[in-house]
């Protein structure tokens, strides 16, 4: 999927924090463009997963645990 950056979900500086936290010393405009945009798959991707399966489920409502569950994928444990 392709997103326009102008209008993503994720502020650029939480991007440049969260490359920080991981250990980078110094982070190019670019890296952090680019986390912002692969998180943003990943998230819509997510999201994607949990309203199926809330709608599977007959809620209207989606729940901590759908969200849990269609994030299993991306989960390294």
């Amino acid at each position: 999927m392709n997103y326009d950056m102008a209008t993503s979900e994720f502020g650029l500086s939480v991007m440049y924090r969260i490359l920080k936290k991981a250990g980078a010393e110094r982070v190019s405009d670019e890296s952090a463009n680019e986390l912002r945009r692969i998180l943003e798959e990943i998230g819509v991707s997510i999201a994607k997963n949990a309203v199926e399966m809330s709608v599977h489920a007959g809620r209207k409502t989606i729940k901590s645990e759908d969200v849990k569950l269609a994030a299993k994928q991306f989960s390294k444990f």
